[in-house]
């Protein structure tokens, strides 16, 4: 969560789906299923992906270098990262590793 603006939690994330500031929403996999059920209806209504993870939501909380779980987690700007082309069906590439040299 290094460069990108996200949103912990399902409450604040439905707050934000309903005012159209999330771009994609990852799910633990053991979210419960209400919160399940109403982000995927605001995701719906937006056109926002919804990516569920096969990580519960304690790895969920230790990926995003939190010390409680996280069962849903909104992304408002994905910075550097490349989870959106999960979303779309594809992998993640990787940098090259081709830099600038000076």
């Amino acid at each position: 969560m290094g460069t990108g603006k996200v949103i912990l939690g399902a409450r604040k994330t439905i707050r934000e789906l309903k005012m159209g500031k999330i771009k994609m929403v990852v799910l633990s996999a053991n979210c419960p299923r209400e919160f399940e059920d109403d982000v995927a209806y605001y995701a719906s209504l937006s056109k926002v992906p919804v990516l569920k993870l096969d990580k519960t939501n304690v790895e969920l909380g230790r990926l995003c270098g939190k010390p409680f779980i996280v069962s849903v987690l909104g992304i408002q700007s994905f910075g550097d990262s490349r989870i959106s082309e999960l979303a779309k069906g594809g992998k993640p590439r990787r940098s090259s590793g081709s830099r600038k040299r000076s």
